[in-house]
């Protein structure tokens, strides 16, 4: 193991976070970063129907299950396996950049729309900006596209991306469609991280 993989791995292990994770049940640390947005914006209520992109291993579902109750449904989406399992979870395994994919996803949800659309999804990290910060537009752009198809009108966006070039006019376009943007960086998101998440509320169709 090199000594910074070994770094990381202590420095994760002693996050405040992942030690809650691990008390609470929860798939992993990245739940707070949502709770913590729940808190603040209260975008998640009973009886929702929610679509969970980039789902591994599962903290978000596993909290926006608890809030929306058993009245209510999440549509999960990841390339790797769910950890968790809830009757009111529908999971489907794939790459979202394949249609095939979406294709699936929308079947499955049928005549239902989405109340919200969630969005953790990062691309690999190559630790080169150029790469990685167009790699995260694109991901929120698809994320955004996906509404288009999803999304009940008044409906709420919130998508982690990564600041840098391409942002602003992501952030602008996000404008057009919803009646209002929020930026927000959750406590439990790390400070060293580029990572934010938009917060897109009342979708216009």
């Amino acid at each position: 193991m090199s000594k910074s993989s070994a770094q990381w791995k202590q420095d994760h292990f002693n996050d405040t976070y992942v030690q809650q994770a691990q008390q609470q049940g929860y798939a992993s640390r990245a739940v707070f970063k949502l709770k913590q947005i729940q808190q603040k914006d209260k975008i998640l209520k009973s009886s929702m129907t929610v679509i969970d992109l980039g789902a591994a291993p599962g903290g978000w579902c596993q909290y926006t299950a608890e809030v929306i109750g058993d009245t209510g449904r999440i549509f999960a989406l990841d390339l790797l396996p769910l950890q968790i399992s809830d009757k009111n979870i529908y999971f489907l395994q794939g790459d979202f950049h394949e249609q095939a994919v979406v294709d699936e996803l929308l079947l499955e949800m049928g005549s239902r729309k989405a109340d919200v659309v969630l969005s953790d999804m990062a691309p690999n990290l190559s630790g080169v900006k150029a790469i990685d910060i167009p790699k995260s537009i694109y991901l929120a752009e698809l994320a955004f596209d996906l509404c288009g198809q999803v999304l009940t009108k008044q409906g709420t966006l919130l998508v982690k991306v990564f600041q840098g070039e391409g942002f602003d006019s992501l952030v602008k376009t996000l404008r057009q469609a919803f009646g209002q943007v929020s930026i927000r960086k959750p406590q439990a998101s790390s400070a060293k991280s580029k990572e934010i998440y938009l917060l897109a509320k009342n979708y216009k169709l």
